[in-house]
């Protein structure tokens, strides 16, 4: 089933704040689009809207399939989890007193998912082949890196279509960034994924992007249709080579 988000004309914030001003964005099937922006810039709180943890002031968002168009607005964030939208959540969100592999498990609490939770956990212990050494330890206890990828795995444990990565670079080392990254992009090639990263590391998220947005102080203010087109943008100059 051919599906694709399209985002138009929101506004978000939190309260009297205002965080997203008139954002509008797209993410066609099959594709991996970058949001690229610097910390405080919007890009959590885009991904947040997304999945039903911030409520837009204005605008739409809707998931568009060959059975029609969803409106992600009036969606809990369950249902949108049950349409196929995982996230990797900023700062990995585990649950630190569980083991790798219950916290794999909790990732295939989508009703589509459970009859494929042994696939999934074979699946992920073949990505990840830290995880399968490490599934009786406790999450907490894992370096950053690794929890990264539990948090990756975790999510593609509910069999999503779509797989929404929020700042998976952030507290890593850049070999470890790196290898995350080359990670997504391969993962998103076995699982013939949709993918929308969040990402403040031009050069990594680059690597592995089809296209990309930069977000600047709420607004989007370039889309790249390329990203020989986000290289050659004065704000990616500016705001991430030195320029």
């Amino acid at each position: 089933m051919g599906s694709r988000i399209v985002v138009q004309n929101v506004d978000a914030g939190y309260g009297a704040v205002r965080v997203l001003h008139d954002v509008s964005i797209e993410v066609r099937e099959g594709e991996t689009v970058a949001l690229l922006g610097t910390n405080g810039n919007g890009k959590s709180t885009l991904i947040k809207c997304l999945m039903g943890l911030v409520t837009p002031e204005a605008g739409e968002i809707f998931l568009e399939t060959d059975a029609g168009r969803v409106d992600l607005t009036r969606k809990s964030t369950e249902e949108i989890v049950g349409l196929g939208i995982a996230l990797v959540p900023e700062g990995r969100r585990l649950f630190p007193k569980l083991t790798v592999e219950e916290n794999l498990l909790l990732g295939a609490f989508r009703a589509a998912a459970r009859a494929d939770i042994a696939a999934n956990l074979a699946f992920a212990f073949e990505a990840f082949p830290v995880l399968a050494a490490r599934r009786r330890q406790l999450a907490g206890s894992m370096s950053g890196g690794e929890q990264q990828m539990l948090a990756v795995a975790r999510a593609l444990m509910s069999s999503p279509r779509i797989l929404l990565v929020d700042e998976p670079s952030v507290g890593l080392a850049p070999i470890l960034v790196s290898r995350v990254i080359a990670k997504i992009r391969e993962l998103k090639e076995q699982r013939q994924l949709t993918v929308l990263m969040a990402e403040q590391n031009f050069n990594q998220a680059t690597k592995i992007a089809d296209r990309g947005y930069i977000i600047v102080h709420g607004k989007i203010e370039f889309e790249g249709k390329s990203t020989r087109e986000l290289r050659e943008n004065e704000l990616i100059k500016k705001y991430y080579l030195g320029g």
